[in-house]
């Protein structure tokens, strides 16, 4: 549910998962997973897209795999390359991430963009020190100055935030924030809101600063949606990339700057070279077919797009990319698939699946897969393992599984870093996610969760009600 990478154990019956518990993984997120990773399994079983459906007369029926497939290789064959655009989501595995930007490509499209966002400016993407977090999760045990910009990891990783306040209880830790002012569950040293907060740090005003340079293990935790935006993104991280070679000093093992991710497909995206959702804004009105690959988050209009565009949407729950869609491909659940995630660490790790995709639903890549057979585009693989070795040509560690591979062109990285690129206002750090109740309700699967739901519920009864019973707050739930 978030992109931590937790280990876990998924039990079912009958083909039913009843129950999901943490696998010990001490380099990732020990014996913890978080609640809503625990506890958001039930939403699998709601609101799911189980037969192929195509659209008739404005209304969406129920429709058969042979017909909705040859209606959407038409609409490919149709469209040019500069007219068509993919989207992908952010909870995919990189099988189907890679099998749909090689079927684009084959169509001389490269409009493939990740639904999540990353500065362009700053070396951005490019290069993957920029955007991972790069001394690890379990580093923040050891380091003795830590700085929080523009994250909530109580709500965006629980358990790294668990980590951290394990430092908190038995090192001398220092902690700085900011962001929000929220409850991390441990003290902290405010510093602001604002991005020139950061220029103060740099310049040695801030009190803070002075902690962080005579730190042995400094770190600096940036949260990816504090980097949202072209430029201001890009001009908070030039600056967060000097600030992280000022603290450094001599200390080579420690990279210093950290992007903590939110979303468990993001990395892999970025890995597989798809660009940023800010990069689909420049050509958005002269796209005429578009395919959302499990893209709910940023909820697209038709209106976003050319006038009668044809919209293709593959997933496995009816949100929002369902509710505009032409033709729905219903996919598999991250349950019901083998499917490789990259965690925020750049640590690839394998799934496999616990249970079925329900009804007509098929996995993800083989849904491709035969999309572009009957588009006359055939894809060169067949099999887990053939596209696992595309996946192998493109990015050697993503199938490098359990290791978490060092990130090279650091010194590339900040040397863009160093370039100036002034920010357009004082950018907001302020985290989206700030209160107990924006925890619950994060994508699809949480979203069609009853759990989630009363959870939300509950969290803000409390919030009205401090002082409420929890017995009383239970029974009324």
């Amino acid at each position: 549910m978030d992109a931590v990478g937790s280990n876990i154990v998924l039990q079912h019956r009958t083909g039913e998962l009843f129950r999901c518990i943490p696998k010990m993984n001490d380099d990732v997120n020990e014996e913890w997973i978080s609640d809503k990773t625990r506890f958001a399994i039930d939403g699998l079983k709601y609101q799911r897209l189980v037969a192929p459906m195509a659209k008739v007369g404005g209304q969406l029926v129920e429709s058969t795999w042979e017909e909705v497939l040859f209606r959407v290789a038409e609409k490919l064959r149709q469209a040019s390359g500069t007219s068509m655009a993919a989207i992908v989501g952010t909870l995919n595995d990189a099988e189907s991430t890679i099998a749909l930007k090689d079927l684009f490509n084959k169509f001389n499209s490269e409009h493939v963009y990740t639904e999540g966002d990353f500065p362009i400016e700053s070396g951005g993407f490019d290069l993957r020190s920029n955007y991972l977090l790069n001394d690890r999760l379990a580093s923040v045990e050891n380091c003795d100055a830590l700085l929080l910009v523009g994250t909530n990891p109580r709500y965006e990783a629980p358990v790294f935030n668990a980590r951290i306040r394990k430092a908190f209880l038995h090192t001398d830790i220092e902690i700085g924030v900011v962001g929000s002012h929220v409850d991390l569950t441990y003290d902290y040293e405010y510093l602001g809101d604002q991005a020139d907060v950061i220029d103060d740090l740099l310049s040695g005003k801030s009190e803070f600063s002075k902690k962080l340079s005579a730190a042995q293990r400094p770190l600096i935790v940036v949260g990816v949606d504090a980097l949202k935006g072209d430029q201001d993104g890009g001009a908070l991280l030039g600056k967060l990339q000097r600030l992280a070679e000022k603290v450094r000093g001599q200390n080579k093992e420690t990279k210093v700057l950290n992007i903590l991710h939110r979303s468990a497909g993001q990395v892999a995206a970025l890995d597989l070279g798809l660009k940023p959702a800010s990069a689909l804004e420049s050509v958005k009105k002269s796209i005429k077919l578009v395919y959302l690959l499990g893209a709910d988050e940023l909820k697209f209009k038709r209106s976003d797009f050319a006038d009668n565009a044809f919209i293709i949407y593959q997933g496995h729950h009816g949100d929002a990319g369902a509710e505009i869609a032409d033709v729905i491909l219903p996919g598999g659940a991250y349950t019901e698939k083998d499917g490789t995630y990259v965690n925020t660490e750049g640590r690839a790790q394998k799934a496999y699946p616990a249970v079925l995709p329900p009804g007509d639903a098929r996995t993800d890549w083989k849904i491709i897969r035969a999309v572009s057979e009957v588009a006359g585009k055939t894809l060169p693989y067949d099999s887990i393992q053939e596209i696992r070795n595309r996946l192998s040509q493109i990015a050697p560690h993503l199938t490098r599984y359990g290791i978490a591979e060092e990130s090279g062109f650091l010194k590339q990285a900040l040397e863009l870093g160093a370039q100036d690129i002034l920010l357009r206002g004082n950018k907001s750090l302020a985290t989206k996610q700030k209160s107990l109740e924006d925890f619950w309700l994060t994508n699809t699967i949480t979203r069609a969760s009853p759990t989630m739901a009363e959870c939300v519920r509950a969290a803000r009864q409390h919030q009205q009600n401090p002082h409420l019973d929890p017995l009383t707050l239970s029974a009324s739930i």
